[in-house]
């Protein structure tokens, strides 16, 4: 069951359309927690001049360190290499970082590590394969290193200086770097953008944006503050995208130019850019993001989509395989049910290190509890982390150092390496860790809704009014109402599988208007409720492109509801 909680329990009384609009957005923007009109007139007109290492919580005096050491390093001829991280966030930060250095007339080359074979963030193997491969004075890594204390001692005895651009959680120990450009506030990428700015004298420039929203939403950061900008200004520069990569990609994906969205960006595209780093190498993706030539990002855009559809069938399997093993702690001898643990925990020697976060994702969507999805390896196993509200997954793991060989992430994901015999042992300490940290209150799904409105408030004008609070996203919800007392006038089971239910609703029976919801994964519902009977819905406001201009027809309108949650009215 589903909590529902109303941000705000103010009513919309006005009878008067456009001040009811402007009180249902008066509402969505206090609930984003802006409420003094200087906020509000920098949210709804940003721009991108407004932006500064300050506000981002980034050091100047490490981005001097890293500029100056650089500088050194074109004036000697120095090799410098870009060291990347295997996902989005990773090869676009790897991107921008390298292209800049490059038009600054550096001696550099982008290295991506393997998955299997290296493992993430900057590794022993790593630095003396890049050590034989290009013989660097410099590595400068992107998207990983605060975690890498032992490996920065160990470049260095090498003689190779490091500097770090990251956005993870800081350890209580930092390695020995020339310079540390660090913030949380953002994703790797938005870092990089800010670096390749301070490193050609703090111009401020909309190069490099689709690359900052791509990895911004593909890697779940807050939209809010400068994310917002970054993203809201970064889908308008993906949209008239020059870049050859991007532009196959959105061919192969079947997405039209100008029709780029937060969904088009995390659902359709960055999953492609994953792809290769989960199942083969990611340097592929940073050469699409970087090519030159139409012809090479064609073929390397359809290789992606093809490794693509590979991952997302050993996506299906590893997760059918999980979701039997986390139902037999459901079941006892006699087929009763039992409380889940409070803290998932699968592993098997069968699972692909490339989709055990996917798989651990699912899970926490499916049981609302946080989990861990392990590859077993013979001697050493990977492990991929995500939580829930409330409970800390990365100082979770790390309270368990001492039984791990290496650990990083966020407070909601995370991932680690583990000697394979001690397994049974972390996850003994971390079940507990959980049973002590977890109660009933947030072990249930809270659904969050804006405000109460009457269903007759949805029009075309209001449905405007909120798409100008876009982007969409973490931090930044797509506005969420309930109505209640909603007659139903229709009713069926539609989709292929014959998951999803869809109503045909009338706001007022005084006036013959309707309007679809419908309600994905829902169709258990159908013996629920009956015709002529009044529901209380949640949903969110969205158009209706299947069956344009047949809703609210009177109107001109194409507007559905998508619906979140449905309840029988009280009486």
């Amino acid at each position: 069951m589903k909590k529902w909680v109303i941000l705000n329990s103010l009513k919309i009384n006005s009878i008067v359309s456009s001040k009811a609009i402007k009180d249902i957005i008066h509402i969505l923007l206090e609930n984003r927690g802006l409420k003094k009109q200087k906020e509000i007139n920098e949210f709804l007109s940003p721009s991108v001049e407004s932006l500064t290492i300050e506000k981002v919580g980034l050091n100047e005096k490490e981005l001097h360190n890293a500029k100056v050491r650089i500088l050194k390093a074109i004036e000697n001829n120095e090799t410098i290499v870009v060291y990347t991280d295997y996902d989005v966030d990773g090869v676009s930060s790897g991107t921008i970082a390298w292209e800049v250095l490059y038009h600054l007339g550096a001696k550099v080359m982008p290295y991506v590590p393997h998955r299997i074979e290296e493992g993430y963030g900057l590794s022993n193997i790593g630095i003396d394969n890049v050590k034989k491969q290009f013989n660097p004075s410099l590595i400068i890594t992107v998207d990983h290193g605060v975690s890498a204390y032992a490996q920065v001692g160990y470049a260095k005895k090498l003689g190779v200086d490091v500097i770090i651009i990251d956005h993870h959680t800081l350890p209580s120990k930092l390695p020995e770097v020339e310079a540390l450009i660090h913030t949380v506030s953002l994703c790797a990428t938005g870092i990089a953008w800010f670096f390749a700015n301070y490193l050609k004298s703090n111009k401020k420039s909309a190069e490099n944006l689709d690359l900052v929203a791509l990895a911004t939403i593909a890697d779940l950061i807050p939209l809010t503050h400068t994310n917002r900008i970054l993203v809201k200004y970064g889908l308008e520069q993906f949209n008239k995208t020059k870049r050859l990569g991007l532009l196959a990609l959105m061919k192969t994906s079947g997405i039209k130019e100008g029709n780029i969205g937060v969904y088009e960006v995390g659902h359709m595209l960055a999953p492609r850019i994953n792809a290769s780093g989960r199942l083969t190498h990611a340097l592929d993706s940073l050469r699409l993001l970087c090519t030159k030539d139409k012809a090479r990002a064609e073929s390397l855009a359809q290789n992606l989509s093809l490794t693509n559809r590979n991952r997302q069938l050993l996506l299906q399997e590893t997760y059918a395989h999980a979701l039997e093993t986390v139902k037999k702690e459901f079941i006892t001898d006699n087929k009763s049910l039992r409380q889940l643990n409070k803290l998932i925990i699968v592993s098997h020697t069968s699972y692909n290190q490339g989709v055990i976060g996917l798989v651990a994702g699912k899970l926490v969507d499916e049981y609302y509890r946080p989990a861990i999805v392990i590859a077993e390896g013979e001697k050493y196993s990977k492990a991929s982390a995500r939580s829930i509200a409330g409970f800390n997954i990365v100082e979770a793991i790390r309270s368990c150092s001492e039984l791990l060989v290496n650990v990083g992430g966020h407070p909601m994901a995370a991932g680690f390496t583990i000697e394979t015999s001690k397994i049974l042992f972390l996850e003994k300490k971390l079940k507990k860790i959980a049973e002590n940290s977890l109660d009933g209150e947030k072990l249930q799904r809270v659904l969050k809704i804006d405000c109460e409105i009457n269903l007759e408030r949805v029009t075309p004008e209001l449905y405007r009014a909120i798409k100008e609070l876009e982007p969409f996203g973490m931090g930044n919800s797509v506005p969420t109402f309930v109505s209640k007392k909603v007659k139903v006038v229709k009713m069926r089971i539609i989709g292929k599988d014959k998951k999803h239910l869809k109503f045909t609703l009338q706001p007022n029976p005084k006036f013959h208007q309707y309007i679809d919801a419908i309600g994905f994964g829902m169709s258990s519902f159908f013996e629920t409720f009956s015709f002529d009977q009044n529901i209380d819905i949640v949903y969110t406001i969205e158009e209706d492109h299947w069956n344009m201009n047949r809703n609210w027809s009177n109107l001109g309108s194409s507007l559905q509801l998508k619906l979140k949650d449905v309840n029988i009215s009280e009486s």
